[in-house]
């Protein structure tokens, strides 16, 4: 492709080291860590891959497979966390993550309000992204459900950052620039839905 080293972005630099010695398997650890909570950059890592694919130093379709089963399997972790561990665990352990029950309890009927959609949507959000199979789980959505909804959201999500990487790596932290917006927009339109569901919610309790 037509990307140089040089004129790449600092980032991806930084990550050269990490991707040369450890490769596909590396960037496919890293992404099945972060879908079930760990903070770990799976995300800028599948975004550097495709670059060095674009390079001719990977193969991108291994590492839009690779990434995608990772993210899958990542999230259904996290998804049996949450089934099996349930409420007891995030009572005992969430608060070191920020989990409280009530945040815990609103989250989750969020999901049951929104179903299968708030799983793909949830892939493109950070934050939202390491706790999606998480709080699926605890929500107890059925989990063919749960799974199907996870496949096309991560099918959209890896096709969307390989192919990012792959054709604009010289211009990767103009795509990325614009993901910031797109991920503060959503997460207003949150915090909007929430206070007009709590204001509404206020009203009939009063009335």
């Amino acid at each position: 492709m037509h990307h140089t080293v040089h004129n790449l972005p600092g980032f991806i630099q930084t990550l050269a080291p990490f991707i040369h010695k450890y490769g596909y398997f590396g960037m496919g650890g890293l992404i099945f860590l972060e879908d079930f909570g760990a903070l770990v950059p799976g995300e800028t890592v599948l975004i550097a891959c495709a670059v060095f694919a674009g390079l001719g130093q990977l193969n991108i379709f291994l590492v839009g497979l690779i990434g995608f089963i990772s993210a899958v399997i990542g999230d259904n972790v996290g998804y049996a966390i949450g089934n099996f561990g349930g409420h007891p665990l995030i009572n005992r352990y969430g608060k070191y993550v920020f989990l409280t029950p009530k945040r815990v309890a609103k989250a989750e009927a969020y999901f049951n309000s929104k179903g299968g959609r708030i799983v793909i949507v949830a892939r493109f959000i950070d934050g939202l992204r390491q706790l999606n199979g998480l709080l699926a789980g605890l929500s107890e959505m059925h989990w063919l459900r749960f799974l199907a909804y996870n496949a096309i959201g991560a099918g959209l999500w890896v096709g969307l950052w390989t192919t990012v990487g792959y054709y604009g790596g010289d211009h990767i932290n103009t795509f990325l620039r614009y993901e910031l917006y797109l991920t503060i927009a959503v997460i207003i339109f949150l915090i909007v839905y929430f206070v007009k569901l709590y204001m509404k919610k206020k009203q009939e309790k009063n009335s």
